[in-house]
């Protein structure tokens, strides 16, 4: 949930406050940096369902649920930039990133969670 805020946090602030760096914007940086934030929020996201116990359901379907609730946060995300947020528009390209950065999270799940998370986080 923090992570989600974090990101929330950050996609809300106008164009102007986020840092440009020229090199790094020719080759896309950006999708990047989306790509990665959502790899991230959905590994969290599986993580804390599969450690949960209260649901059965959502432990057995946590994967999948995973995905969908990180699609459609990317989403809304895109939306509130074009609507709301001051400074900001929506970018069919950054939800792409999003969606792609949470497949690949998803896929590599049990690459990170045998590489990285069984090792630091029990």
């Amino acid at each position: 949930m923090l992570w989600a805020l974090v990101i929330l946090i950050l996609c809300g602030m106008p164009g102007r406050d986020v840092p440009h760096i020229s090199f790094l914007e020719m080759v896309s940086f950006d999708k990047f940096v989306h790509a990665g934030i959502f790899f991230l929020l959905i590994l969290l996201i599986i993580r804390g369902f599969l450690l949960q116990i209260s649901f059965i359901k959502l432990k057995q379907n946590a994967k999948f649920i995973a995905l969908v609730i990180c699609v459609i946060y990317g989403g809304l995300l895109e939306i509130l930039q074009g609507t709301i947020f001051e400074g900001r528009s929506a970018d069919v390209f950054d939800f792409l990133a999003d969606s792609f950065g949470s497949v690949l999270g998803l896929l590599m799940y049990k690459w990170v969670e045998r590489n990285f998370l069984v090792r630091f986080i029990k």
